[in-house]
């Protein structure tokens, strides 16, 4: 782990970079197990979003944090490979893959400088703690994974809007096609891409 990362304290993970259970289908490259790594004070930010849901009844799960390089190099290998009409199904099922590039899947990540979590939300105000419908699984590529989507329940809507807001009390921005991806920017980080292992 680079000397500046940290580990993230939240209560649930689910890194699916580290499993099958991604839109390439398999493990990717870099990721050697299932944590979350964030340069130090996005992940005392973190923690600290944790700790102010976790007193309204509510929780985060953690999809991804610091990506690799070579993980990216990944995802951009698969994006210009043929169809896979199962992962077509499930991830982008109203888009030609052609269309994923840039604005759902990036030549080069802000995963990659330590600084961008993919976050979901827990409801925890009954054991156990179980996700929140927010309108779209983690990673789904299209118009109703959009932040402001105009097509959310009212449920839906107050859910992103929840999560939205306690991040952006700790110093993390929202990138609007993706409800669940933010990056802290409430003070500097080093501008570097980095490429050692999640480990």
């Amino acid at each position: 782990m680079d000397e500046n990362c940290s580990s993230v304290p939240v209560d649930a993970l689910d890194i699916r970079y580290a499993t099958a259970n991604n839109f390439t289908g398999k493990p990717v490259t870099g990721y050697r197990a299932g944590k979350c790594l964030l340069h130090d004070p996005a992940a005392r930010a973190l923690a600290a979003v944790e700790t102010d849901l976790r007193g309204r009844g509510y929780g985060l799960i953690v999809f991804d944090c610091y990506r690799p390089k070579h993980a990216v190099a990944e995802f951009m290998v698969w994006a210009n490979a043929p169809d896979d009409p199962a992962s077509k199904a499930l991830y982008y099922p109203e888009l030609d893959k052609s269309q994923l590039v840039p604005d759902y899947i990036a030549e080069k990540s802000g995963h990659s400088k330590g600084a961008t979590a993919d976050i979901g939300l827990l409801d925890c105000r009954a054991a156990p703690c179980r996700p929140v419908d927010m309108g779209t699984t983690f990673d789904y590529f299209g118009i109703r994974a959009n932040t402001d989507w105009p097509g959310a329940s009212p449920a839906q809507k107050e859910s992103r809007d929840l999560l939205l807001k306690a991040m952006a009390a700790q110093g993390f921005v929202n990138y609007p096609l993706e409800w669940w991806h933010f990056t802290w920017k409430a003070g500097p980080l080093p501008d570097e891409a980095y490429d050692f292992p999640v480990e």
